[in-house]
């Protein structure tokens, strides 16, 4: 099965992201290497933005990006 598939999900929603968010995103990654972000469709403008500040504050990878779900990978060591 496709680990991607059954990745948890994260919903960010109107209010954007926020160190909470952050430090969920992070929880989630350490226990599971890949997370999917599910973007609420009225911020799909600011949806670029966000997933580079979460890739770099969590220090994972983009690996993929379809509509308003991205996925991000960070190998656990």
């Amino acid at each position: 099965m496709n680990r991607a598939l059954s990745a948890i999900t994260i919903n960010i929603g109107k209010a954007g992201i926020n160190d909470n968010v952050i430090e969920e995103i992070t929880r989630q990654i350490k226990a599971q290497e890949i997370v999917k972000l599910r973007f609420a469709k009225g911020i799909s403008s600011e949806k670029e933005m966000y997933i580079t500040q979460i890739v770099e504050k969590t220090n994972s990878k983009l690996i993929d990006l379809r509509g308003n779900v991205a996925v991000i990978y960070k190998k656990k060591r």
